[in-house]
């Protein structure tokens, strides 16, 4: 019978860590808003409309950043391209 109790205990155990990792996840998403939250403000982004914000949101995240940068500004825009010339 011991084993039957020390399974138990594990699960119980398991359950309690998803708990507190799922309270992490929360957490760090609250953070990661703030963040995003942080940046945007002032960008002129804040003036889009929810839904416009996250259709535009998300189309860039399909594209990438260097992609979305260069579409955006019609000019290579990736990082190796902001060398000095030459240095590539």
């Amino acid at each position: 019978m011991p084993r039957n109790r020390s399974a138990i205990a594990a699960l119980q155990k398991l359950e309690a860590d998803r708990e507190a990792l799922d309270a992490k996840q929360r957490e760090l998403e609250v953070q990661a808003a703030r963040e995003l939250g942080e940046i945007i403000l002032g960008s002129g982004l804040e003036n889009f409309s929810k839904k416009g914000l996250r259709k535009v949101a998300e189309e860039l995240g399909k594209l990438g950043e260097d992609a979305a940068i260069e579409k955006l500004t019609g000019r290579g825009a990736t990082r190796a391209s902001n060398a000095a010339p030459g240095t590539q």
